[in-house]
């Protein structure tokens, strides 16, 4: 047993097991007031709950953290009760005790309490931010999710427990006051001329954790829907012309989920804000969806084509929020899937509406499919449906699974059964459910009767057990039929293949087939639902490649015999292979070497047959790739080798797309620019890096502002090869803009530089007070991209862990720094170091991130002692046979 194993079998020991909240008494609507105080941090709050009593009780339990409540009282048409308050700080509970039991039928429970605007960007909180004047103020605003509802006001906090709420927010009067519904009226305060007193109508039946609140200063723009509905971006003050993309794609949004969904969107208003400070990307509050700025604001001049393409992703997922998640809600969080596989999968159909230009379908497979697999072949995975219970393990599945491999199991689903089929299941599901709660079976069976296939049974397979299949593929002609045979078993990361039999894992597959007489066709559909199956595929002649999974919709691996892959060769160089499967032959090839399934050199040969490549998104998975083997070769002597083969790989496209943008030249044409000008700077070509420091100089003078698009590829190029000088100049260029995206362009990637008195200035720049919380950890990880900054963050976040711990309190920003920080090593001595260090600092809700990045650091050290001198002499005989 691992020093990892104890310390995981001590914190079950410790946790007891988890119990959600008694149903003798639940609420059916809360009438709730609020008053947030902006100078001193605090709130007061009073709330009148109706509540049935189910059986005869002597004391209510409900959910409250850092809250007192100051009074308790009970009463019905029976009986009036004061209560005595005691609280389970562990538990997260507040209790109430009642001198005698309480009568069954309907009831009121009435609270006062007061409770902190905390600094933790979680439940009710403050939120500073810059007036125009330079006069530091503070905003109140709330995140909720998954369980910090209790912070605001004490609920029956579980997504189950739904009830109509009806919020007063007490504000000053020259501040915006927002909830999720409209405004019923405003009047001044009782006693506080200064104050205004801002009522809200009804809300729909909904979970405690999509209310939101928010109190500060706000510009707007607004406009209508096609149906009707009023829409509104609150925006930093001065800023608001910043919201305007992002209102263009939540009104073009609205109707084109209606008509989807089949059911149009219930609120009277939807209203998106920025947050300054706030730990997600964005949360669906229903009717006020909260967002980081860089999530949310477009400045035309300044923002560039990725992050616009961004934010309407983000803003298309939060909206189909409205329908999956606020309208019908998971039963509880083992379900979260439903939430945001659905919001993901669905961004995408709303993309493709709004910007079918941006052929976003393509991005999806490089942005969540191939980044889940990734994750998914671990052994300290997870299921999609996975068991949660305290609050800490909940934000630990707010993961690549739960989202990403969430949408690309619902993407291969929406093939399998047809989009018709698929709207039609929708609308079941969200007609059924509508105001209700509802878990996987749920969906499932009305996708079975819109479809007529056996969904759930299919499904299960992929929801209910961790990982996924490798299908090993051979064929052989007979005649004009070619024969396939699939061989299925699941897909390790570290290669090993599980023991054939009743316990191996099996999947129900559904594959599609093409051919390379009509490579935009599919040929054959086949649900594969054996460790072994044979397809035959007739008319097809014997010089035809043969593709598996066309537009890599299936989530699964493809080992190709080598014959098989032989003839899919020519296919790339031709391009008569469309792009999705030219990048899936690369992904699943470098998935295979990465486990010691085929040779990394293997895959490095194969990678020289894209010299002619120019699409985007072939080349994103490319770069991915080889991104991730050079980190892994900063641990070896030759380095420079590797660099060198990578600037002759991306010399031909960089010719290609040059520096200069043209004219009409497309979406993608933009992100490939700055895509390969990085691959190239970075990796030492020498006139790239040359242009890249004068275009640097000439920006920062003002001579000529350098375009959106280029400025994070030479921001990272000029600090990677600059000196002391050169930071200084980005931190000015920092500390001059007041748009985050630009800040945080040059935050994230400060950690570039390879000097290491600068890679120690940035790890203290990141918990200064020049960077927010909520972005400190991305600037953190930018210094982890070289061997000494590497070695440097794991000392920092060592030496500063308390600090960190405590700050972010388990959230799911303190498991992405641990997971990121570490996973990059390549020794078993780090792997034990980093158990070691986390055995002596337990931190429950990292855990599954502790365990899967000391797996990767182990496979990180299997993968150089497997392949490492086979790739330094195969890249120096290359390096020396082409400049001989």
């Amino acid at each position: 047993m691992t020093s990892w194993d104890l310390l995981t079998c001590s914190i079950m020991a410790q946790r007891k097991p988890f119990q959600r909240l008694p149903t003798a008494v639940v609420p059916g609507s809360y009438v709730i007031r609020l008053h947030p105080d902006l100078v001193a941090f605090t709130f007061t709050g009073q709330e009148d709950i109706d509540v049935e009593v189910r059986e005869q009780v002597k004391e209510v339990t409900l959910n409250s953290v850092d809250i007192k409540i100051n009074s308790a009282k009970f009463t019905s048409s029976t009986v009036s009760l004061t209560g005595t308050t005691s609280y389970n700080v562990e538990d997260e509970t507040a209790t109430i005790a009642f001198p005698e039991a309480l009568p069954v039928g309907a009831g009121k429970l009435s609270l006062d309490f007061v409770g902190e605007l905390n600094d933790k960007m979680k439940g009710f909180y403050r939120s500073k931010y810059t007036h125009p004047n330079g006069e530091t103020r503070y905003a109140a605003a709330t995140q909720f999710e998954p369980t910090d509802a209790r912070r605001a006001f004490p609920c029956w906090d579980e997504p189950a427990v739904k009830a109509t709420f009806d919020i007063t927010l007490v504000a000053p009067k020259d501040r915006v006051a927002l909830s999720n519904m409209d405004v019923v009226e405003v009047k001044d305060h009782e006693t506080d001329a200064s104050l205004k007193v801002v009522r809200y109508s009804r809300s729909p039946i909904m979970s405690t954790y999509l209310l939101a609140f928010v109190v500060g200063e706000y510009d707007f723009i607004e406009d209508r829907s096609a149906d009707g509905i009023l829409v509104r971006v609150y925006t930093p003050l001065e800023k608001k012309e910043q919201g305007r993309f992002a209102l263009e794609v939540a009104v073009k949004t609205l109707p084109f989920y209606k008509e989807y969904f089949g059911i149009a969107y219930p609120l009277p208003k939807m209203d998106l804000i920025t947050i300054a400070d706030f730990a997600a990307g964005a949360m669906e509050n229903w009717g006020l969806i909260t967002y980081r700025e860089t999530a949310l604001l477009v400045d035309p001049q300044n923002s560039s084509t990725q992050a616009k393409q961004w934010i309407a992703l983000v803003v298309g997922h939060e909206i189909a929020h409205m329908w999956f998640g606020n309208l019908v809600t998971m039963e509880w969080w083992t379900h979260l899937w439903l939430n945001e596989g659905f919001a993901t999968f669905v961004e995408y159909l709303c993309v493709d509406h709004c910007f079918p230009e941006y052929n976003i379908w393509n991005q999806f497979v490089t942005s969540d499919l191939t980044r889940a697999l990734e994750l998914d072949a671990l052994k300290n995975s997870h299921p999609i449906e996975v068991p949660v219970g305290h609050p800490s393990e909940i934000d630990e599945i707010f993961d690549l699974i739960s989202y990403s491999k969430g949408a690309s199991v619902i993407r291969m689903l929406h093939d399998w059964i047809g989009d018709k089929d698929f709207r039609k299941g929708m609308n079941i599901y969200l007609n059924k459910f509508k105001y209700k709660n509802a878990a996987t079976g749920d969906l499932w069976e009305a996708l079975e009767s819109a479809s007529g296939k056996p969904v759930g049974k299919v499904m299960h397979t992929w929801t209910a057990q961790m990982g996924f299949p490798v299908l090993k593929v051979s064929d052989k002609q007979e005649g004009s039929s070619r024969i396939i045979e699939f061989k299925q078993c699941k897909f390790s990361a570290d290669g090993e293949v599980p023991s054939q039999g009743d316990a191996a894992p099996l999947w129900l597959v559904p594959v599609s087939i093409s051919c390379g007489s009509k490579p935009g066709d599919i040929h054959t559909r086949v649900v594969i639902d054996k460790a072994t199956t044979t397809v035959t595929l007739d008319n097809v002649g014997p010089d035809e490649w043969i593709k598996i999974n066309p537009g890599q919709v299936g989530v699964f691996r493809v080992q190709y015999s080598s014959d098989m892959l032989s003839r899919l060769l020519p296919g790339i160089q031709s391009k008569t292979l469309p792009p999705r499967d030219r990048l899936g032959l690369s992904n699943d090839l470098f998935a295979l070497c990465t486990a010691g399934v085929s040779s990394t050199v293997e895959y490095l040969r194969l990678v020289e047959s894209f010299t002619d490549e120019q699409e985007y998104i072939v080349w994103l998975d490319v770069a991915c790739n080889l991104h991730k083997l050079g980190t892994l070769l900063t641990h070896t002597d030759y380095e420079a080798a590797f660099e060198a083969f990578n600037r002759r790989l991306f010399h031909k496209i960089g010719l290609h797309v040059g520096w200069d943008s043209k004219e009409d030249e497309g979406h993608s044409v933009p992100l490939l620019r700055s895509l390969v000008i990085s691959r190239l700077g970075r990796n030492g070509h020498k006139e790239t890096v040359a242009e890249a420091h004068k275009k640097l100089k000439s920006h920062a003078s003002g001579k000529e502002s350098l375009i959106a698009d280029l400025r994070g590829p030479v921001y990272g190029i000029v600090l990677k090869t600059g000196d002391e000088k050169v930071y200084e100049t980005l931190l000015k260029l920092f500390r001059s803009t007041d748009l985050h995206e630009e800040k945080m362009r040059i935050a994230r990637i400060l950690g570039s530089t390879r000097d290491q008195k600068l890679i120690e200035r940035t790890l203290n720049f990141a918990i200064s007070d020049e960077i927010r919380s909520q972005d400190t950890v991305f600037v953190l990880l930018s210094c982890g991209g070289c061997k000494l900054g590497r070695d440097m963050l794991w000392q920092f976040m060592k030496d500063k862990w308390q600090t960190l711990h405590d700050y972010y309190e388990g959230g799911f920003l303190l498991s992405r720094l641990v997971k990121s920080s570490c996973e990059d090593f390549a020794s078993e001595e780090k792997a034990k170091e980093i158990e070691a260090f986390f055995a002596a600092h337990p931190a429950p809700a990292a855990e599954r991130s502790v365990k899967q990045a000391v797996e990767k650091v182990r496979l990180n050290a299997a993968w150089l002692a497997r392949d490492s001198d086979t790739m330094k002499s195969w890249l120096q005989e290359r390096e020396a046979k082409l400049t001989a």
